[in-house]
């Protein structure tokens, strides 16, 4: 009953870990962009680096 409740928190954990690489992925990619475009090179620089973090942590929390 322990073990199942443990996975069971631990599955949330790695979901939530997840969502958020997810979340940091779009935001990264949309400040890169819009850096890009408005030729704001220190924005670009943080998207692209958020980004890279958000493909990271998705790696890392990827479902089994």
């Amino acid at each position: 009953e322990e073990h199942a409740a443990g996975e069971a928190e631990y599955n949330a954990a790695q979901a939530k870990g997840y969502i958020d690489g997810t979340a940091d992925r779009v935001t990264g990619k949309y400040d890169s962009v819009v850096g890009a475009v408005t030729g704001d090179k220190t924005q670009q620089a943080s998207g692209n680096a958020r980004h890279d973090k958000g493909v990271a942590q998705q790696e890392i929390n990827k479902p089994e």
